[in-house]
């Protein structure tokens, strides 16, 4: 993947992916279903540009889903293009705020008003312009999340077909969620479509037959899902620096890149630790996230250090990516400030027991076989959020078949089946119910393995890329068939 970029526009490039692959994984009426959504596909959308506008290229599910969707795409013979729009400090931090907003949570405590509006039309309009040379009228448009809303009316105008796709939302309107979707109403009402991960998210005005909804999936042949040998696991962290093991750096640090070429772990995270790191015959419990406070990390650890430390012999691994690689979120060195503080002030006992982890972005791919090591060595992957519209990273530790706790807020509620696919922590703030569910399973390996087990099974039959596939040409048939 390379990059380019003028004064707004940063143009993303991503190498086109076999789609053959899949059919390894689906049973044959699946795979005849996805040829035939191929095939339509290609006869549909020639002499069509699909454009996909977001706002990083880095840090984030959606970011991921954009890089192996549009490379299927590219593998399938279609022309799919992906920008990333440029703005300064005071529009990322306005659109973090409407992002908190949305799931219902104060974030900043400050406004949105008449002059964080104007201010988010301008820079809208200024990535707009740039845009509207670029797009024909036979095109397709694709805006994600908050950040793009203000592009919506602009490129109608070019003729072309424009749909807005939120990744976030709460399932109920407060306060909050009330004032971030009247912050948005004037720049949404003009998409010919609109998709939504789950139908508790739509807003009442925006209900109709121009709503879709399509939740996620995960790419199992990325860098982050492939399948690793137990040896490259205890490779890639012992050189990372997240474990320690009886033959240091021992084996080969190797994984599969996009394009099919092999890569090799070769950078090291930055790790807050008081004490040895863990060994690698010892259980760790893992969260991996940005360093978001909807995502509770605080949370995480005092639940970790007061209710498991200890009865249990384990350690916690919080991870996140280094917090200046993440253009569009400026809380992220407020929080991860806030959770080294925190850290400091645990007992020794305690603070020796939980590690801080900041993941190398230098390579994008590089990072992902570092997450896909770290959540496929853990004896188990948990996902506290205070919110979460979509857990990506609950998806993809159930893909690699590991126990997975996971707070019962937004889709993580359809993702698991409580008992079953994981468990569901009911309030999210109780750290008390957090460590009993935690000592549960890491005293409980029959447990463990059938939950991972079974999280398997399910990931593969409703969360990979040929679901996906189908439900977004389905909705593309409907408005250019």
């Amino acid at each position: 993947m390379t990059n380019s970029s003028n004064k707004h526009l940063q143009q993303i490039h991503v190498a086109a992916l076999p789609i053959e692959p899949m059919h390894a994984l689906l049973d044959r009426e699946e795979a005849r279903q996805l040829d035939d959504n191929i095939r339509r596909a290609r006869k549909l959308l020639a002499g069509r540009v699909v454009w996909n506008i977001n706002s990083t290229a880095i840090g984030g599910g959606v970011a991921e889903m954009l890089r192996s969707l549009l490379g299927y795409a590219g593998g399938m013979g279609i022309d799919a293009r992906w920008h990333v729009i440029r703005g300064d400090k005071g529009f990322f931090r306005i659109t973090k705020r409407l992002h908190n907003f949305l799931h219902g949570d104060a974030g900043d405590g400050e406004a949105l008003g008449p002059a964080e509006q104007q201010a988010y039309r301008a820079t809208s309009a200024r990535n707009a312009e740039e845009l509207a040379a670029l797009i024909r009228r036979q095109d397709l448009v694709i805006l994600h999340d908050p950040q793009t809303a203000g592009l919506i009316t602009p490129l109608k105008e070019t003729g072309s077909v424009v749909i807005w796709r939120s990744h976030v939302g709460a399932e109920s309107v407060d306060e909050y969620v009330a004032r971030g979707w009247e912050f948005l109403r004037p720049f949404i009402h003009a998409a010919d479509a609109y998709i939504f991960s789950r139908q508790a998210y739509v807003p009442p005005e925006l209900g109709g037959d121009r709503v879709r909804i399509i939740p996620p999936s995960i790419d199992p042949f990325s860098p982050k899902n492939q399948d690793l040998a137990p040896e490259a696991i205890d490779a890639i962290l012992q050189h990372a620096g997240l474990i320690v093991g009886d033959k240091p750096d021992a084996g080969d640090r190797i994984f599969r890149r996009y394009d099919g070429s092999s890569g090799r772990v070769d950078r090291r995270c930055d790790v807050h630790s008081t004490g040895p790191l863990p060994h690698h015959e010892t259980p760790i419990v893992v969260q991996v996230s940005r360093w978001d406070r909807l995502k509770d990390p605080l949370g995480v650890m005092r639940g970790f250090a007061e209710n498991v430390v200890a009865d249990r012999d384990a350690h916690l691994v919080l991870a996140g990516p280094t917090v200046h690689s993440v253009t569009d979120d400026p809380e992220g060195h407020q929080v991860l400030d806030e959770v080294e503080r925190a850290w400091r002030d645990l007992p020794h006992v305690e603070r020796s027991r939980v590690h801080l982890a900041c993941l190398p972005m230098a390579d994008i791919e590089e990072n992902a076989a570092i997450v896909n090591a770290l959540q496929r060595h853990a004896a188990l992957v948990v996902q506290k959020s205070l919110q979460e519209g979509f857990g990506l990273t609950v998806t993809e530790a159930m893909w690699k078949a590991r126990p997975v706790i996971a707070s019962a807020v937004g889709g993580i509620r359809e993702q698991i089946e409580d008992g079953r696919t994981g468990l569901l922590l009911r309030d999210p703030r109780d750290l008390a119910a957090f460590g009993r569910l935690v000592r549960q399973v890491l005293s409980n390996k029959d447990q463990a393995e059938h939950l991972g087990q079974q999280a398997r099974w399910h990931v593969q039959r409703h969360s990979l890329v040929n679901r996906h596939v189908a439900q977004f040409f389905r909705l593309l048939e409907q408005l250019l068939g």
